[in-house]
C-alpha cells in the first residue's frame, strides 16, 4: 500500500519549484510516515537547487520537518502515530561516531542523507513507475507527507502541545546548529567573551544560546542593519557593521586580552582569519560557513600552538537529536530562546516566494506551512 502526496520537485536553479502529485512507500521497518505540518526553508536547500552538494536532481528536498506520525515500521517504538514530531538529519547508528552520541559526524552522512535514495539504492518516492529523488536528510519534507527514519524522528514533549509547528519544525537543522555550536561544540563558559560573525538564522540562534551561556560581552558582526537590531533584542550586548566599520579595531577595543569564542557563519576565509587573530589564549573558534571549495585558510602556527587555541568546523552543532532537540524546546517555552521572531510563514505553494524572501535578506527564516 502506497500513500498519496503533494511534493515540490527541485529542477535546479533555472525553474521553479513544481508541486506535484507523488506516491510514498509504506514504512519499512525502521520507518516512519509523518504527515507534514510545516517545514523550514534552509540556505543547504538552496546549496542543493544550485548542485552545490551531491544530491541528483530532480529531488524533493526540505530538511527541517515537522508534523504527526501516521504510521511506523515494525521495530519502531519511540513513536506511535498521532503523535507530533520534529525531523532532523538521519545516522547510521553504528559508526564510531554515531558510537560516542556525534551522529552529526556520521561515517555514513553522505549515503543516509544526500543521494536521493535510501542507502541501498531504494526510492522512497514515485511518480508512476519511475523513482523520485528523496530521502533528502532522511526526510524530503517538502511535500504533504515524508517516509523519516528511527533515527531522525523526536516526539514533541507534552509540555510543548500548544507550540505549533511552524515553530518546531526550524529548530531541526539551522537553529539547532548555531544553538549546538554554542551550547555543545565549543561549550561556551559563562563570563567569556564571544563574537558571532553573520546573523542570520543559524548566527542569532547562536547570539540567543550564547545569552542562555551566560557569555559576556557578547558581539554580533553583520553588514545589515535591521539584523544588528535584532540580535541586540535577542541578547548581544555590543553589534558592529562590518560594512561601516573595522570590526577587529572595534572588537579589540572591547576585548582588549581576546575572544574566548569566536563563531563564523559566513565561509568568508578573510573573516575567519581575522577571527583566528582575535582568540585569547585556549580561545575557539567555531566555523559552520559553508566556504568554496578551492578556499584555504592560513594561522600563525606560533600563535596557534603557543596560546592552545583550537579551530574547529561545526556540523549541526554536535547535537544529538534525541536529547538537545527537547531542551531547545524547554529553552523556547521558557522564553530563553524565543526563535519564532525569526520566522515568516508562507503557505506551501508559495515555495519560490519564500526561497526568495529567504535569499534577498527580506525573511531571516521562511518556513513553509502545509494545508
Amino acid at each position: 500500500m502506497t500513500t498519496a502526496a503533494q511534493a515540490a520537485i527541485c529542477y535546479g536553479n533555472t525553474k521553479p519549484f513544481a508541486i506535484e502529485a507523488i506516491t510514498l512507500d509504506d514504512p519499512r521497518a525502521d520507518e516512519v510516515l509523518v504527515r507534514i505540518g510545516a517545514c523550514g526553508v534552509c540556505h543547504t536547500d538552496m546549496a542543493v537547487r544550485d548542485e552545490q552538494l551531491p544530491t541528483p536532481l530532480p529531488a524533493i528536498l526540505g530538511h527541517e520537518g515537522a508534523g504527526v506520525v501516521e504510521k511506523v515500521g515494525a521495530n519502531i517504538t519511540h513513536v506511535k502515530p498521532g503523535d507530533r514530531v520534529i525531523m532532523s538529519f538521519n545516522s547510521c547508528g553504528h559508526c564510531p561516531s554515531c558510537g560516542v552520541d556525534k551522529p552529526t559526524y556520521c561515517y555514513n552522512f553522505v549515503p543516509e542523507n544526500w543521494l536521493g535514495t535510501r542507502p541501498d539504492g531504494s526510492h522512497t518516492a514515485h511518480q508512476g513507475e519511475s523513482g523520485v529523488n528523496a530521502n533528502f536528510f532522511g526526510q524530503s519534507s517538502f511535500a504533504t507527507y515524508a517516509i523519516a527514519h528511527a533515527r531522525n524522528v523526536v516526539k514533541v514533549p507534552e509540555s510543548a502541545a500548544a507550540v505549533s509547528f511552524e515553530t518546531l519544525a526550524p529548530l531541526g537543522c539551522g537553529l539547532m546548529t548555531g544553538a549546538g555550536a554554542v551550547l555543545r561544540s565549543m561549550a561556551v563558559r559563562a563570563g567569556m567573551p564571544i563574537a558571532v560573525f553573520g546573523t542570520g538564522a543559524v548566527g542569532l540562534a547562536a547570539v540567543m544560546a550564547a545569552k542562555i551561556a551566560g557569555a559576556y560581552p557578547i558581539i554580533a558582526i553583520d553588514i545589515h542593519d535591521n539584523r544588528l537590531a535584532l540580535a541586540r533584542e535577542l541578547g548581544a550586548t555590543h553589534t558592529i557593521n562590518g560594512r561601516t566599520q573595522n570590526a577587529v579595531e572595534e572588537i579589540r577595543a572591547i576585548c582588549p586580552q581576546g575572544l574566548g569564542y569566536a563563531f563564523d557563519t559566513t565561509g568568508i576565509n578573510t573573516l575567519i582569519e581575522q577571527a583566528f587573530s582575535l582568540l585569547a589564549p585556549l580561545g575557539i573558534l567555531g566555523i559552520v560557513g559553508a566556504a568554496p571549495p578551492s578556499d584555504n585558510l592560513t594561522f600563525n602556527e606560533s600563535s596557534f600552538m603557543g596560546g592552545g587555541k583550537r579551530v574547529m568546523g561545526v556540523l549541526g552543532g554536535d547535537s544529538d537529536l534525541v536529547t538537545f532537540l527537547p531542551e531547545l524546546i524547554e529553552h523556547h517555552l521558557a522564553g530563553r530562546f524565543p526563535h519564532d521572531r525569526l520566522i515568516k510563514t508562507f503557505p506551501f505553494d508559495q515555495i519560490n516566494e519564500a526561497f526568495h524572501a529567504g535569499e534577498s535578506g527580506a525573511v531571516v527564516k521562511p518556513v513553509l506551512t502545509m494545508a
